[in-house]
């Protein structure tokens, strides 16, 4: 990294080369499971085998039970109530070890302790588990009938909470001359990072704390949910991420595992670990997705979107998540239903419910796809009734640049933006007219051929009012930066996010450089220590560059401007007369270099102004102004082939006409978009955990749950616009999630377009092969009839 990119025009903005990376293809990272202790010991799980049933018994194996843990263990262990601050919303107590029930398969019974994994699985094996079966609940919307098995008895049906989200005149509705009802599904998925989960914990006896190595996305808050299952003090627990591989929302939940391993660590005093497999990790890590949709659009004559009605049930699984559980999915899924459209009126009964399957956590994007499934899908079947092009039909009821702020009827305050540019954008990308030709020039027994469109919004940079609003137990408000010059000029700052892929430690130096005018490789990114950063509140929910990138902006300001006032002095000049530029402080009769003030500041104080306080060193916090979140959006175009013998879809083109505000690394932009859509094409075509009835899981290895790989992930073609939002530091939004958002819709269209001759209706993801022709042979069946 050289002057260059800052004499061209700044950092902000220079597509660096990210800094993570050297160490990444070096082999050099040090993840979770590279941790190496003296006396390490491995931990293994006892699950359980069945979905729903009272324990009877748990025997340990003769001459082993000081390796072999169960909830009877630790009497002293408190568990934490998860989910909003709502009395309407039903507590799940979900124990580190279960206790009286198991609610899924997969929910660990016992730990087992040995010197190796090996081992300690072989020791699993030993131990005698008796179960009284119950009924097994897998499906969500039969779950709330008055004749289903309950989770939990204190309950008086399956849900978690139900609510009804309303807005607009519904009364003009009924009558609408185009009322369509349509059901929608988006299949549970596993979130599949990288790297699995991970921790390992040990009692430090010199500094009296418990150490707690954590593959997490945010260690201040899983200290704080630790300290409180634990009943230590929160400066006896120091919490470490080191390298992280991914997490996507799993790794922002506290989860029985990690609570376990570390109150055995408090019982053993010797290291222990627990590295999870992809095993576990498809059976009883966070589960996502599994959404359903029954809903009513209602149209004029002319296309005009006039409302949406409808029921939407999200399958929560068997318990709640410290902190926040899945209680947000169903009211974001109903809100965002109406997406950048005209759509004035809005009711939509909402059901999170519990069924016997792992527990459900935010996964990128949260309840974002589904609902742009839902709307998108709407939008082409209302367009294919009406026998008019769906891009069409978008362009009469997307919102304009006059419009904007539009208030759309589930109260989000869009940002300043032109959809209908990013639609024309992408639409002229993948050009339309093109693809009608080849549809039209198809001779029978050829693939056929569609283009599919979804338009999607992205909400980030949401503070207090938004996480208050939502009765949320940890309200992530602010992030915090310290920034420290060093005697010899060289920067050192801590943050309270977390890296898990995102490139902190490239945009984050950029920011700094920009505002203290030095070569980012002068500057250092620092995270993942509780003992060493400011408390934060860590990475998700597009969050990072918004409220990180504004906590080191301003807090580097405040430092930049105490060293002009040093230089002033040293330069015996107006502070008013000096700038900072290239690591000096530059005055009309000469300049000082920023290690010379440095070295004043740090070791040097006599030198200082009279009454200047020594060290280069601030802490800050930062909350945008508009604290409800700023939203990034675009339009997700593309082409496939369908093969229409067997349902095969494949992919030909892709592209994307995005706008995120500012664009601090645009290189690192385009990697966010691209591994969004990746995972998007992942929900759209491929992952997917079915269970049978008794709820046992249908696809717990990479031999039945399928993902994208190389070869089924297209090279994406993205353009760019760039509003800046107006409410936050260099007018940055977020952009982690919005690649994930749109790539179901897209696809179901486009599959759609290609069989739009037969009216076939593509509702249920992902489109597997089978669901594709099944779709087909439907359709053809009804036309027939």
């Amino acid at each position: 990294m050289s002057g260059d990119a800052h004499s061209s025009g700044g950092w902000i903005g220079a597509s660096l080369l990210r800094k993570e990376d050297a160490r990444h293809l070096a082999g050099k990272a040090m993840f979770v499971a590279d941790v190496r202790l003296p006396g390490l010991q491995d931990i293994a799980f006892v699950r359980s085998q069945i979905a729903h049933g009272r324990i009877v018994s748990m025997a340990k194996p003769a001459g082993a039970e000081s390796r072999v843990f169960t909830i009877a263990d630790f009497p002293s262990l408190h568990v934490l109530e998860a989910g909003p601050e709502l009395d309407a919303f039903r507590q799940s107590p979900y124990p580190a070890l279960a206790s009286d029930k198991v609610r899924y398969v997969g929910q660990a019974m016992a730990a087992c302790v040995a010197p190796t994994r090996a081992l300690a699985e072989d020791l699993a094996e030993l131990v005698q588990v008796d179960c009284s079966e119950l009924p097994a609940v897998v499906d969500a919307i039969a779950a709330m009938s008055p004749g289903s098995a309950r989770l939990f008895e204190s309950w008086a049906d399956n849900a978690y909470i139900t609510r009804t989200i309303s807005a607009g005149d519904l009364s003009r509705l009924k009558d609408a001359p185009i009322r369509l009802r349509r059901k929608f599904r988006m299949n549970r998925q596993a979130t599949v990072s990288l790297e699995t989960r991970g921790v390992v914990a040990h009692w430090d006896a010199r500094l009296e704390e418990l150490v707690v190595y954590l593959s997490t996305q945010g260690g201040h808050v899983m200290r704080l949910g630790l300290a409180r299952a634990l009943g230590l003090p929160e400066n006896q627990i120091r919490v470490i991420a080191p390298d992280v591989g991914g997490g996507f929302g799993g790794k922002n939940r506290l989860l029985p595992e990690e609570i376990a391993v570390c109150a055995i660590a408090l019982k053993v005093g010797h290291p222990v670990r627990w590295i999870e497999d992809r095993r576990e990790h498809l059976l009883a890590s966070v589960h996502c997705r599994d959404h359903h949709y029954d809903l009513i659009v209602s149209a004029d004559s002319e296309g005009h979107l006039l409302g949406i009605e409808g029921d939407v049930h999200i399958d929560a699984g068997a318990y709640a998540l410290w902190p926040t559980g899945s209680f947000m999915e169903a009211s974001m899924a109903a809100g965002n239903l109406p997406g950048p459209y005209r759509i004035k009126a809005l009711s939509v009964n909402t059901f999170t419910v519990a069924t016997n399957k792992a527990p459900m956590g935010p996964y990128r994007g949260v309840a974002r796809p589904g609902a742009c499934f839902a709307i998108e899908r709407l939008v082409d079947e209302v367009a294919l009734h009406m026998g008019i092009e769906p891009y069409e039909l978008r362009k009469r009821n997307l919102v304009t640049r006059e419009e904007m702020p539009y208030n759309t009827v589930a109260g989000l305050k869009l940002d300043t933006g032109d959809y209908h540019d990013a639609l024309d954008t992408a639409a002229a990308m993948v050009d339309i007219p093109a693809v009608r030709r080849r549809q039209a020039e198809r001779k029978p027994g050829e693939p056929r051929i569609g283009v599919g469109f979804a338009v999607y919004t992205e909400q980030s940079g949401h503070g207090v009012v938004e996480w208050s609003k939502r009765k949320s137990r940890v309200v992530p408000g602010y992030e915090s930066a310290n920034v420290r010059m060093l005697p010899d000029g060289s920067v050192t700052i801590h943050v309270g996010v977390q890296n898990h892929g995102q490139g902190h430690e490239t945009t984050l130096a950029q920011i700094a450089a920009h505002e203290l005018s030095l070569d980012p490789s002068q500057i250092r990114i620092r995270y993942g220590d509780t003992a060493t950063t400011p408390f934060g509140f860590g990475s998700f929910a597009s969050r990072s560059i918004v409220f990180a990138g504004g906590a080191v902006g301003t807090t580097t300001r405040r430092l930049a401007e105490k060293i002009r006032l040093i230089g002033a002095h040293f330069l015996q000049a107006d502070p008013k007369d000096v700038r900072i530029e290239n690591g000096h402080v530059i005055s009309q009769s000469g300049s000082v270099a920023f290690s010379e003030i440095a070295l004043a500041a740090n070791i040097r104080q006599e030198m200082l102004p009279q009454g200047m306080d020594p060290l280069l060193d601030m802490t800050g916090t930062y909350e945008p102004t508009e604290s409800a979140g700023v939203f990034s959006y675009g339009t997700h175009a593309v082409v496939v082939e369908v093969d229409e013998a067997t349902g095969g879809v494949k992919i030909l083109d892709y592209a994307v006409s995005e706008d995120c505000g500012t664009m601090i690394n645009p290189m690192i932009v385009d990697g966010q978009v691209q591994g969004g859509i990746s995972q998007g094409i992942g929900t759209g075509l491929y992952e997917e955990i079915p269970f049978n009835a008794e709820g046992q899981p249908l696809a717990t290895t990479f031999a039945d749950y399928m993902m994208p790989c190389a070869t089924e992930i297209p090279t994406v073609r993205i353009a760019h616009s760039v509003t800046p939002a107006k409410v936050t530091e260099y007018g940055v939004k977020g952009v982690g999630e919005g690649g994930a958002i749109a790539p179901p819709a897209a696809l179901a269209n486009a599959v759609a377009d290609a069989f739009r001759d037969c009216k076939a209706s593509f509702n249920e993801t992902p489109l597997t092969p089978r669901r594709v022709w099944d779709a087909v042979q439907i359709a053809r069946a009804g036309a027939a009839s």
